[in-house]
């Protein structure tokens, strides 16, 4: 238990004799029914205790009086002191926007920790089950010790709160300080605060001496995709427009008659257009561009060499039967097999990838990693018993065919169901199925085309078919983008700065992609119209087809900009963060940026911390004999 000291501050204990029945969006506030055994007795190391909270199975929440808040950042020094965190970890950030010009400038300061939602996405999207939702408190609670270090959980949550440690490659994040109100005291963070702008207790409940409790304030993302526990006051009149002064291109604009703050574009950095092509093609999420690419060619040919033939198309058929079809195949294992182990590398726990398994009631992560994992086993059963020539094999290698294709269709679906994140609106648009099912089509279809090339295998019959596949393809990732390109422009949202960023920083390279696009929709439709199936034709198209790929995908995981909180100039600053790597400011620890060692390929490490994983558990164990 906490230790509480006998002269606590009245500010720094929990204070609600009265409580609401439900909250503003509907939910009861009391977590579980009044007849739960939870609710009589409490409980610790199966030894009734006395409990300081009365309210302690209500879902409690914090309060930000944004009036109050002077950015000493004392709430982040005391949640990290309490936490034990480094320097480049924060569970409780300070930000702010500013906004108007001398005289009449206001700067506004916000402090944001996790907000224990009543829907966490966190929750929902964590593959390992590493974070619960309890009953006590309704805090939203992460155990790091399960944490294989994906980072999905930061990819959903609107506000930044969970944690990923680059340097320990696993997620933490608030734990709203349950052993503090296990004792009646308030979360760190809300003791330590000198103007009384944060406040804390069972939600609903307006601190005394306040007068509001909004669910928004400038800078603040949108409440409805998880609906979070924290409430708001700001009574000061802001200016119409408050800036961003990070790095993102987001300014915050004020809608008078809903009498809230919406997203939009900040044109900071004018409209100059770049390559870039370093950074672009640089980015710490290569790991993914790897899989998925590797992964949707594989997919695409083998629709092709099973569908197809099954379905009668003759050219397929007879390449079934010739001398490129086991290359193909075995040409299409090993690049499942390095997306695969690039992917499972890229994790902050690689030797954790088990775990991936764990939430396949809730996890689109956890569902992509069973479909994908049976596809790759009826790819691998299918080749195999491809080597055979008598009917038992051939029946063997038809149910692993199926098995792939349920494999592929599940794993393929939940490969791009994961995109479809409200809290990342760049990705959260239809254009996601279409680049991906585009990508499987015409890459899949090259594969077998420029196997069959080497292997003598590619007729004219079965050029113009392939040629046509991928021209489907590509045509359909151009519509996609079209529209996609379209919306984004239109957006009052992050994704209208994901285009401005699409335009200038890498515009250059936007329209590279697309001219490649275009060239090899045409490129294809003369091939198709002249039966042009050379190995010259293929090559060029091959060209043009891998450089929409490569491209396109670093810019699907570069351009995203997440509805996160507004940093400052330095903290939190995804600008500052890259000059600082750049620069070797990141070897400094009291600046709080760190470089992202754990997505580095080191099979070298990975044996080491297993080694020491062992050794540790032996140690336990030693412990655990000679302790009784």
């Amino acid at each position: 238990m906490f230790p509480r000291r006998e002269n606590e501050p009245d500010y720094a204990l929990l204070n609600d004799p009265e409580t609401q029945e439900v909250n503003r969006y509907g939910k009861p506030i009391q977590t579980v029914p009044e007849d739960d055994p939870r609710a009589k007795e409490f409980v610790i190391n199966d030894q009734p205790q006395a409990s300081e909270n009365p309210n302690r199975l209500k879902q409690h929440g914090f309060f930000f009086n944004a009036d109050n808040c002077i950015a000493c950042h004392a709430c982040e020094a005391a949640c990290s002191e309490k936490n034990d965190n480094p320097a480049h970890i924060a569970f409780r950030s300070v930000g702010f926007v500013e906004g108007g010009t001398y005289p009449a400038y206001q700067r506004l300061n916000i402090s944001m920790a996790c907000n224990h939602c009543d829907d966490p996405v966190c929750l929902k999207g964590c593959p390992t089950r590493a974070y619960t939702k309890f009953a006590e408190y309704g805090a939203v609670l992460q155990d790091p010790d399960i944490c294989f270090g994906c980072g999905y959980c930061t990819w959903v949550c609107p506000y930044n709160a969970p944690q990923l440690d680059p340097v320990k490659g696993q997620v933490s994040k608030c734990n709203m300080c349950v052993d503090r109100l296990e004792v009646g005291l308030k979360p760190a963070c809300v003791s330590a605060c000198l103007g009384k702008a944060l406040d804390f207790g069972v939600i609903e409940n307006i601190p005394e001496g306040r007068e509001q409790a909004k669910t928004g304030i400038p800078g603040f993302p949108r409440a409805d995709i998880t609906h979070p526990n924290i409430r708001f006051q700001q009574t000061r009149t802001t200016q119409r427009d408050m800036w961003r002064v990070d790095d993102t291109p987001v300014k915050y604009h004020r809608d008078d008659d809903a009498d809230t703050f919406r997203p939009v574009l900040d044109p900071k950095r004018g409209f100059k257009r770049q390559w870039n092509l370093k950074k672009l093609l640089g980015s710490h999420e290569n790991a993914h561009i790897a899989f998925t690419l590797s992964a949707q060619a594989v997919m695409g040919a083998f629709v092709l060499l099973t569908l197809g033939a099954w379905l009668g198309a003759d050219a397929l058929a007879t390449y079934t039967d010739g001398p490129a079809f086991l290359p193909a195949l075995f040409l299409m294992l090993a690049m499942m097999g390095f997306g695969m182990f690039r992917l499972n590398m890229h994790l902050g726990k690689p030797h954790r990838f088990y775990r991936g398994f764990y939430n396949l009631r809730m996890s689109p992560v956890s569902r992509e990693i069973a479909g994908v994992s049976a596809f790759f086993a009826g790819l691998a059963g299918f080749t195999l018993f491809s080597l055979f020539d008598n009917g038992f094999a051939q029946t063997l290698q038809t149910l692993f065919a199926v098995l792939g294709l349920l494999g592929l269709g599940f794993g393929g679906y939940y490969m791009y169901r994961l995109y479809r994140i409200p809290a990342r609106p760049y990705w959260d648009h239809w254009q996601t199925a279409a680049a991906f099912t585009g990508a499987g089509l015409s890459l899949g279809a090259l594969l077998l085309a420029l196997t069959g090339l080497v292997f003598g295998a590619l007729t004219p019959d079965l050029g113009r078919l392939l040629v046509a596949v991928v021209g489907v393809g590509l045509l359909l990732e151009g519509i996609g983008l079209m529209f996609h390109a379209k919306d984004l422009n239109h957006a009052e949202s992050e994704a209208a700065a994901s285009f401005y960023e699409q335009s200038t920083t890498y515009g250059y390279a936007y329209w590279l992609r697309n001219a490649l696009l275009m060239a090899g929709i045409l490129l294809a439709a003369a091939m198709y119209a002249f039966t042009l199936t050379g190995p010259l034709a293929f090559g060029v198209l091959a060209v043009l087809g891998l450089g929409v790929a490569i491209l396109g995908r670093a810019m699907f995981y570069v351009m995203v900009i997440p509805t996160t909180m507004p940093g400052a100039f330095f903290w939190k600053n995804k600008g500052f963060v890259e000059h600082a790597r750049e620069t070797g400011l990141a070897d400094m620890p009291q600046l709080g940026v760190v470089y992202e060692r754990h997505h580095e390929f080191r099979l070298g490490e990975l044996l080491q911390t297993v080694r020491e994983t062992r050794m540790k558990e032996k140690l336990d164990q030693f412990k655990r004999i000679f302790t009784g």
